[in-house]
């Protein structure tokens, strides 16, 4: 930036209270900063310390039961709380711009999605025709790296994946070229290369628009990479006012060094101990057994669709193709990969919520479809799986107690062993008693997952997958519940499969990883090897992506990935990887590489591989 920029935003001492019922309690307490055009804030702060409160505030969402103490918010001049709904609403939509963390509820299903942005634009500006509205979307569409804009336009969100969706909400914030953008926590649900270029692009947009930019995040390496000031928020109050490189360096309050003591650290951190095959190894030269507790061989998975192109046409999305690995007792497996390389669908097989097309999954030497309905009940017991949202997950309608409780109550448990199961599992994974007959209501993302996690432990199992459960958590919170699963871990001798994009967290738990790229496993080795040595240029790739305020050994310039993957209904030929890879060769387009042994206990699916 250069010379003094007008100022944008300016938040004035401004508190907002919570009021339900008997509850009253101050959420903001005196906040206050300006924003000028063309400069990036960063706010950063845990869960529940009142970052997307503000954001509501400063884009004119303050409703019931949240409600104004005292202060103000000035957009240039103007206060957002001195206006009338209508002033608001058309202050929203033509200057200050919102992208949130949500693109899945973001927009409405039955329309494409760039039929809905298009006709947002003239909502705000009404002199704009619908061909011209459309082609400016498009223009934005392709401007945010999204591949066929002109396509894609016409598709609805169900077509879009995560990564793709959150680019289409901030083409949704940009269409009207607003002044004042506001980005609340828009890297954190997104896997690290598609977060990466979204920090990209609106480093690079926002000399583009002249607008100036309120970045909300949990992470200080991603707000360290875009932001010029930062303030750093807790409890409602900010606690320090700094720059991203001051608070790295020398940090003021004892809170913002607790935030910087969580942030991950991959490459100066050691990793967990040796793979636990080279232990099972070592037992069965002792003589012991090695059987694996899940074993997965050869399983695909493919799912016709529509055609919308041809009448009554069909279509074959290859989401699972041949993935193969074993799973040893006590092991910590992490299976990673960008969004859309069928981690899900295979947790999905894996928990036997549907089977797969060919392929076996073989639970303690057992092949899950040879059994019967009953032994399947009862293996089912032996492996739980926990899913990413801790708000659909559990219902609303029911005591915390009977939820957690419900699942042995299916198994035939009796009412007092549940009522000493479900006091015994609660205490143990840090929730208070009293929580029991209360509903679900009010708790935090951090508490349901707790929840989630005594509701899987009734059941004693020995074998937890957990798809994405800690990614829509922040750090901190995630840094607890992972003290958590080790503690529950050393006392049950668990074995955990994490399915995850959070390198970082991987990397501090996991003693074996498979990454994933469009359905195959495409490199598979203990934690030192895939993050020191990795043999597969896709694997590099995602490192050099991940937001650390340490040196990384592989650089985003020369590593970093473009745009989308391939869609699992047009695999290329040849190398699925070879259209994104910066060192593909003339047998890459021929010839697709299988998993291969490059060093002992390390396996690569790259025609490069040593």
């Amino acid at each position: 930036m250069t010379g003094k920029q007008a100022t944008l935003l300016e938040v004035k001492d401004l508190s907002i209270e919570l009021i339900r019922g008997q509850e009253r309690r101050t959420v903001l307490d005196q906040v206050s900063f300006s924003l000028e055009e063309r400069a990036v804030l960063g706010l950063i702060g845990e869960s529940g310390s009142g970052k997307t409160i503000l954001a509501k505030a400063i884009a004119g969402w303050i409703a019931p039961p949240l409600f104004r103490k005292g202060g103000q918010v000035l957009y240039r001049g103007r206060d957002l709380f001195g206006l009338s709904e209508a002033d608001t609403r058309a202050l929203r939509g033509r200057h200050i711009g919102y992208i949130g963390a949500d693109p899945g509820s973001s927009f409405d299903p039955t329309i494409p999605v760039g039929v809905q942005i298009a006709e947002k634009l003239r909502a705000v500006r009404p002199d704009i025709p619908m061909a011209q509205a459309a082609k400016r979307t498009i223009e934005l569409l392709d401007r945010v790296r999204i591949p066929s804009a002109a396509r894609r336009y016409r598709e609805y969100p169900s077509q879009y994946s995560g990564g793709m969706l959150q680019r289409a909400m901030i083409v949704d914030a940009l269409v009207a070229e607003p002044t004042l953008l506001v980005c609340d926590n828009v890297t954190q649900p997104l896997d690290v290369t598609v977060a990466a270029q979204i920090v990209r692009l609106l480093r690079d947009l926002r000399e583009d628009i002249k607008a100036g930019i309120l970045f909300i995040t949990t992470s200080v390496p991603v707000v360290a990479e875009i932001a010029d000031d930062l303030l750093v928020l807790s409890k409602g109050q900010v606690v320090e006012r700094t720059t991203p490189a001051r608070m790295v360096a020398a940090p003021e309050h004892t809170y913002s060094r607790e935030l910087l003591e969580r942030m991950p650290r991959i490459w100066t951190e050691q990793p967990p101990l040796r793979s636990t095959v080279e232990a099972q190894e070592a037992r069965a030269k002792a003589g012991g057994k090695t059987q694996p507790i899940l074993s997965v061989q050869d399983v695909t998975k493919h799912y016709s669709v529509p055609d919308r192109d041809r009448f009554f046409g069909k279509q074959v999305v290859q989401a699972v193709r041949g993935v193969t690995f074993d799973v040893f007792p006590g092991d910590n497996f992490g299976l990673v990969g960008e969004s859309g390389c069928g981690k899900s669908t295979l947790s999905r097989l894996l928990s036997w919520v549907e089977p797969p097309d060919s392929g076996s999954i073989l639970f303690d030497g057992k092949d899950i479809a040879t059994m019967s309905a009953r032994e399947r009940l009862t293996m089912r017991r032996g492996f739980q799986l926990l899913l990413q949202d801790p708000y659909n997950c559990i219902p609303p309608n029911l005591p915390v107690g009977r939820t957690i409780g419900f699942s042995l109550q299916v198994h035939g448990a009796g009412r007092k062993e549940i009522r000493e199961k479900v006091d015994a599992v609660m205490a143990e994974v840090g929730l208070p008693r009293e929580l029991a007959e209360r509903l679900p209501i009010g708790l935090s993302a951090g508490q349901r997952q707790r929840i989630n996690i005594a509701r899987a432990l009734v059941l004693e199992p020995r074998l937890m997958i957990l798809d994405e459960t800690l990614s829509s958590l922040d750090p901190m919170e995630q840094a607890r519940l992972l003290d958590l699963f080790e503690k529950l871990q050393a006392s049950h001798g668990l074995t955990y499969l994490f399915i995850s994009h959070d390198l970082a967290m991987v990397r501090k738990v996991c003693t074996r990883i498979a990454v994933m790229y469009l359905g195959k496993v495409v490199e598979l080795a203990d934690n030192q090897t895939v993050f020191m040595k990795p043999a597969h240029p896709y694997t590099k790739a995602m490192l050099s992506a991940v937001p650390v305020l340490e040196e990384k050994p592989y650089r985003a310039e020369d590593c970093l990935l473009e745009g989308e993957p391939p869609s699992p209904i047009d695999i290329p030929e040849g190398c699925s990887f070879r259209p994104r890879c910066p060192l593909a060769i003339g047998r890459c387009a021929q010839q697709e590489p299988g998993l291969k042994v490059v060093a002992p206990h390390e396996y690569a699916a790259c025609h490069l591989a040593a």
